[in-house]
């Protein structure tokens, strides 16, 4: 099974980025991949929030997640949108990936659980939650690369939500993300790496990468890691394309030598000694 990921550095115009996503969907099915990935706010980046908000619609208005929903029916290639920013309707917003099959439909949702807020020591600061509001709920839908887990960025250090989606089935996990260059550097590689390990599955992270129109910086690396956590596609800090290979019976193999799902327990409730 043949996989694309799209690799980007996502601006404030959504129709540029729509085309770069279009774009990106022809290439990927005809270099014969059968689903495509893109990363975390692939249709908007924009930390003006004013100007931002203007090009912010509902799901159903979303002039991007249409564009690529008409490019998966046109290539009958499946995707998997990373996320976009829309509005909710109790008026919030959500940080929302989708999974869209080769005839355009939409076969899953996911809004991002973990929301990201932080003040980093090179002085950037980050307040997802004034903008978003959590999901609610964890999703995994079945695709022609295997039964796929969905996440978005910040989720990646909550292992507990990679053990819910690979005990409900997943095979595949996606970690769509804008990561930033201080957190990548340190992180990226040997979280996802532990992800892939803990859970025996691929995971596919297609990132965010490079200087921004609104002036931040994402570290990229999109990767894809088999399940016993050999890295098999890095892509370095470039936006582009990339393929990999996704091979189930390695899913089958890696379990059966490390069987860690099967010998997974509730955790009992903790002892604190003092």
């Amino acid at each position: 099974m043949r996989i694309a990921v799209l690799q980007m550095t996502s601006g404030i115009n959504p129709a540029v980025n729509a085309a770069t996503l279009t774009d990106g969907i022809a290439h990927a099915a005809a270099g014969g991949a059968s689903m495509a990935f893109t990363p975390e706010m692939s249709g908007l980046i924009d930390r003006d929030r004013e100007r931002g908000a203007g090009n912010i619609t509902t799901e159903d208005s979303d002039p991007v997640l249409a564009a690529v929903r008409a490019a998966a029916a046109e290539h009958r290639l499946w995707v998997h949108l990373g996320s976009l920013a829309v509005r909710r309707e109790d008026g919030k917003l959500a940080n929302r990936g989708f999974v869209i099959d080769d005839k355009g439909a939409i076969r899953a949702r996911y809004d991002k659980l973990h929301l990201f807020d932080v003040d980093l020591p090179t002085g950037e600061s980050w307040r997802e939650s004034a903008n978003y509001g959590a999901g609610d709920s964890a999703s995994v839908v079945e695709t022609p690369a295997g039964t796929l887990g969905l996440s978005i960025c910040y989720d990646l250090r909550f292992a507990d939500l990679y053990r819910a989606l690979s005990n409900a089935g997943a095979t595949l996990l996606a970690v769509p993300a804008a990561f930033t260059r201080p957190t990548g550097a340190a992180h990226w590689h040997v979280l996802l790496r532990a992800r892939a390990i803990e859970a025996g599955a691929y995971v596919v992270a297609a990132a965010q990468t490079g200087v921004h129109e609104d002036g931040r910086a994402t570290f990229g690396h999109s990767l894809v890691i088999d399940p016993w956590g050999e890295v098999i596609l890095d892509m370095g800090e470039e936006p582009g394309l990339g393929f990999a290979e996704i091979d189930p019976a390695r899913v089958v193999d890696v379990r059966g030598r490390i069987p860690v799902l099967s010998h997974r327990r509730a955790i009992p409730a903790v002892t604190v000694a003092r």
